[in-house]
């Protein structure tokens, strides 16, 4: 189980680094509060960074962080100090492409055909993205992080 690659957290905040989305895997941060700080410490140290293009990577507090910023929103993958940066980027362009899929669905703002498509549940898992529900949407983000991990 040594050889296997492990995420510590994935980080999704918004502009002001403020939490949009967050998911611990260790138990490094034991309470809420120290999740907060490391999360605001992390967003002082990269907020001024030009990961826009690329994601950047750096140490921080003995761990591995990979990160990348789109419009207001900065996605980090925290990884410990001996684990594999190409995994953990790996890790990140699959949070990345899951996300980005997801909030292309938002095409629709007349809230009966919002609540007629939510309420099907049979739907065709093969019918294009825009047609699927909230739920089949996030199986299908999550097989694509599935086979991007496994890669």
């Amino acid at each position: 189980m040594d050889s296997c690659p492990v995420v510590k957290n994935i980080l999704l905040l918004d502009s002001e680094g403020k939490r949009v989305a967050v998911k611990y895997y260790s138990d490094d941060w034991p309470t809420n509060n120290a999740k907060l700080a490391f999360e605001k410490s992390l967003f002082a140290k990269t907020m001024k960074s030009n990961a826009r293009t690329e994601a950047e990577i750096t140490m921080f507090d003995s761990n591995i962080v990979i990160y990348k910023f789109v419009q207001d929103l900065h996605f980090y993958v925290t990884g410990g100090e001996d684990e594999n940066e190409l995994i953990l980027a790996a890790v990140l362009q699959g949070f990345f492409d899951s996300v980005s899929l997801l909030l292309s669905m938002i095409l629709e703002t007349d809230a009966n055909v919002i609540a007629g498509k939510v309420a099907v549940n049979s739907m065709d898992p093969s019918a294009p993205l825009s047609e699927q529900t909230i739920g089949q949407a996030l199986a299908t983000a999550r097989e694509h992080l599935t086979r991007t991990l496994f890669q």
